[in-house]
């Protein structure tokens, strides 16, 4: 099962008034295992940013104005989402920009599944803080690398968190031993063995010796008793 771990930078909290998107990152996971393959990229907004949304995200109209426009990266974008589900932290927020942006350009619509971590984790620690550094800290995962929000490192450590919240790491080793066991040269069919005849360790004179040892023992024997009761 693929699904697209997402997460955006914004000039602010609503579309409708004005504000847009400036950065998205997305990590690919195949059953729960990050393949490796990501997307990342940064979009001017073609309008300031205001001081306190850089304050989040250090990121600066400076720094933007020289980045393609979301119609510049949209195919691009979309290619790399495919249908898949999308699995973001406060999954309305992100994809509800994202689609006012690609409403904008004339493109269809994001349509596909959407995967909420906020939920998820609310209903796994009812009344707790379900922030990701929270989670992140309540889940042992290092996020000491975020000084501030952003994309790509907030994909990483979603990722990771996502895996956890769902009890997934173990199903996720368990498969890829399953993997390697499949595509292994070594394996073998245990049934082949089961019904094997080993052969005798004993010399023709102890089989001998044997035979006239429970001769000997006649109705004595332990067997016989056994089955005659």
């Amino acid at each position: 099962m693929r699904e697209i771990i997402l997460d955006t930078e914004t000039t602010g909290l609503r579309p409708s008034e004005g504000h847009k998107v400036i950065e998205i990152a997305a990590i690919e996971v195949v059953d729960f295992i990050p393949t490796g393959k990501t997307y990342q990229q940064f979009i001017n907004p073609k309008r300031d940013v205001p001081q306190i949304s850089t304050d989040v995200h250090g990121l600066t109209y400076e720094f933007l104005m020289d980045k393609p426009a979301f119609q510049e990266i949209a195919d691009s974008f979309i290619n790399f989402i495919g249908n898949d589900p999308i699995v973001a932290h406060n999954v309305d927020f992100d994809v509800g920009f994202l689609n006012h942006e690609l409403r904008e350009c004339g493109l269809p619509i994001l349509k596909n599944k959407k995967i909420d971590t906020v939920t998820i984790a609310r209903e796994k620690f009812p009344g707790q803080s379900v922030s990701l550094d929270a989670l992140c800290k309540r889940l042992s995962i290092d996020n000491t690398q975020r000084e501030k929000h952003s994309a790509v490192i907030d994909t990483e450590l979603l990722a990771k968190v996502y895996i956890e919240l769902l009890d997934a790491r173990e199903l996720s080793l368990d498969l890829d031993v399953t993997k390697k066991q499949s595509s292994s040269q070594t394996s073998f069919d245990i049934s082949q063995i089961q019904n094997r005849d080993l052969p005798s360790r004993l010399t023709e004179d102890e089989k001998i010796a044997h035979a006239k040892f429970v001769e000997t023992l006649g109705d004595k024997a332990i067997w016989k008793k056994i089955k005659n009761e």
